[in-house]
C-alpha cells in the first residue's frame, strides 16, 4: 500500500480515530492491509471482519503479535494498537481500495484491467499478468481474490510504482461487480462467457448475463471492452460499450474476432494453435492442458494488446506458463499414471471442457477415467446439468466413471441409463471410499481426471492420487 497516515486512514474509512501508545494522527503506515491475521507481519494494517463461523475481532490481539500496527475495527478492542473504528469494516476496506487507488491513478500511468465471466477469470488473469509483469511492475489477485474482499485487498496491494493493476471480479449477485468494478473504474473491462456458473444465484442465464455486463458498464467511458464475440451473450455487450463510447476488441475462434486462433490442437504436452493478431499469424503452444484455454489466452493476449504489448511477445511469454493455477488442470502423478486435478471449481461448461480435454489426451492404449463430484449453485437447473454431464462423459468413451458423494449420485444414475455399466460406472459416498477404490483400480497407462465443485473439495483427493503415483 501506499504511505497514508492514520488520520488520512480514518477520514478514507469514515471511522474514529482511537489512537494507541506514541501513535499520533500523523503516524504514517505502508503495509500489507488484510483480513487475515495469520498473513500480518511487521506494519501492516489488519481489518477484523466479522464473519458467518468466527470474527476477526477476536484476531486482533494475533495480528498485533505478528505486527500490525493499526486495526480497522467495527467496535473498540482491548489490545495495545491505533484503531479505527467504522461501521462496516468490509465497506471501510473498499472505500480504502478506492483511496489508494485513485491517489496512486492521479500521480502515475497506473492502467486498471477488470476480468469477469462464468468460467476462466483465474487462468485469465494469471495468463495477463505473465504477459504484463515484464512491462512493469503488475498486481494481480493471489488464488482467486475477486469478492468484496479479496478484490480490495488486491487493490491495497498497489503502490507508487505500479504500473499495472489486475483485478478479477466474481459475483455475488446483481451489482455485486458494479460496486467492485466502480471502486477503481477499469481502463480495460474483459468479459469472457456467460455460462450456468453460480445461475441459480441470479435467477437463471439471462440474469447472469445482466450481472456480468456491469463491468463494461462501470469501466471508463474512455475505455476498451474485450469481449467474447463467440459467445452470443458477452457479443451483444458491444451495444454497452457503444453506449458508453468505448472501443471494442473481440476474441475469439469466428471470424468477427479481432484476436482469434485457428488450427487447435490438444495433446498430452499441452495446446497449440496459431494466432492470429494485427494482422499477423503466430503459432502459441500452451503447456497448459484443454482447448477451452485457447479462449483463455485469446483475452489475455487482446487486453495485452490494448495496453501496447505486441502479440508475439505476449505469446512468447503465455508460453512460459506452465500450470494455470493450483488445482486447475494441473498435471500430477507419472508417466504411467497421470491425474489431472482441475477440482477448484466446475460448472457444466468447465467440466464438458475438462472431459473432452480428458478424452483428447488419451492414446488408443491408455485408458480414460473421469473422478466427478456435484457441481454446486445451479438452482433448479441442477438436476439437468448433472444428467447432461453424465451423458457426455458415456458419449466420450470414458472408460471409468467415479462419481463421489451423495449430491452428485444423479450424475451418475444418467451415466448408467445412457450404457455405462458393469462397473463402468461407479458412485462412492466420499473422498476416502474414492482414494480406497481407485488405489486399487488405477492401472499403467490411466489418464485420470478429477473434477468437482470446489465446496466438494475432491482437490484434496486429486492431491492423495497425485502423491501416490509420483
Amino acid at each position: 500500500m501506499i504511505a497514508l497516515s492514520l488520520a488520512e486512514i480514518a477520514a478514507a474509512t469514515g471511522g474514529e480515530l482511537r489512537l494507541a501508545g506514541e501513535d499520533s494522527p500523523e503516524t504514517v503506515v505502508d503495509g500489507v492491509v488484510d483480513t487475515d491475521s495469520r498473513n500480518m507481519g511487521p506494519g501492516t494494517i489488519f481489518v477484523a471482519k466479522p464473519g458467518a463461523e468466527t470474527d476477526g475481532h477476536r484476531f486482533v490481539g494475533a495480528a498485533v503479535e505478528a505486527g500490525a500496527v493499526l486495526a480497522i475495527v467495527e467496535r473498540p478492542v482491548d489490545e495495545p494498537v491505533s484503531q479505527v473504528v467504522v461501521a462496516d469494516a468490509v465497506a471501510a476496506l473498499a472505500d480504502l481500495a478506492r483511496e489508494v487507488v485513485g491517489r496512486v491513478r492521479s500521480a502515475s500511468d497506473l492502467r486498471i484491467v477488470g476480468i469477469t465471466g462464468s468460467n476462466g477469470k483465474t487462468t485469465t488473469k494469471n495468463f495477463l499478468a505473465r504477459i504484463l509483469a515484464d512491462e512493469g511492475e503488475t498486481v494481480a489477485p493471489i488464488n482467486s481474490y475477486n469478492n468484496e474482499v479479496g478484490a480490495p485487498v488486491t487493490m491495497l496491494r498497489v503502490t507508487a510504482s505500479t504500473r499495472f493493476l489486475v483485478s478479477e471480479f466474481g459475483a455475488a449477485g446483481a451489482g455485486s461487480i458494479a460496486r467492485l468494478a466502480g471502486l477503481v473504474e477499469p481502463d480495460v473491462a474483459v468479459v469472457l462467457m456467460v455460462g450456468l456458473a453460480h445461475a441459480g444465484g441470479f435467477g437463471g442465464i439471462e440474469a447472469t448475463a445482466k450481472a456480468k455486463a456491469e463491468l463494461v458498464a462501470a469501466a471508463r467511458a474512455s475505455g476498451t471492452a474485450v469481449l467474447n464475440v463467440d459467445d452470443a451473450r458477452v457479443a451483444a455487450m458491444r451495444a454497452l460499450a457503444d453506449d458508453r463510447g468505448m472501443r471494442v476488441v473481440g476474441f475469439g475462434h469466428g471470424p468477427a474476432a479481432d484476436v482469434r486462433a485457428h488450427e487447435v490442437e490438444v495433446t498430452a504436452e499441452g495446446t497449440r494453435c496459431v494466432i492470429e493478431a494485427e494482422g499477423e499469424r503466430h503459432p502459441l503452444h500452451l503447456q497448459v492442458l484443454g482447448a477451452h484455454h485457447v479462449t483463455n489466452a485469446l483475452a489475455a493476449i487482446a487486453a495485452a494488446g490494448v495496453l501496447g504489448v505486441p502479440a508475439s511477445d505476449a505469446i512468447a511469454r503465455l508460453e512460459t506458463v506452465e500450470i494455470a493455477e493450483r488445482w486447475r488442470m494441473q498435471p500430477m502423478g507419472n508417466d504411467r499414471v497421470r491425474i489431472i486435478n482441475d477440482a477448484y471449481n466446475a460448472s457444466p461448461d468447465s467440466m464438458a471442457a475438462a472431459l473432452r480435454t480428458l478424452a483428447q489426451i488419451t492414446g488408443p492404449e491408455e485408458r480414460t477415467v473421469a473422478v466427478l463430484g456435484a457441481m454446486s449453485e445451479l438452482g433448479e437447473s441442477a438436476g439437468e446439468e448433472h444428467d447432461r454431464i453424465g451423458l457426455l462423459a458415456v458419449r466420450l468413451n470414458i472408460r471409468r466413471i467415479v462419481v463421489v458423494g451423495p449430491e452428485a449420485r444423479r450424475l451418475y444414475l444418467a451415466a448408467v441409463g445412457e450404457g455405462s455399466w458393469d462397473s463402468e460406472a461407479v458412485h462412492l459416498p466420499d473422498q476416502d471410499a474414492a482414494f480406497e477404490y481407485l488405489r486399487t483400480e488405477l492401472r499403467d497407462g490411466d489418464r485420470v481426471l478429477v473434477k468437482s465443485s470446489n465446496s466438494v473439495g475432491l482437490r484434496h483427493l486429486g492431491d492423495r492420487l497425485g502423491e501416490l503415483f509420483s
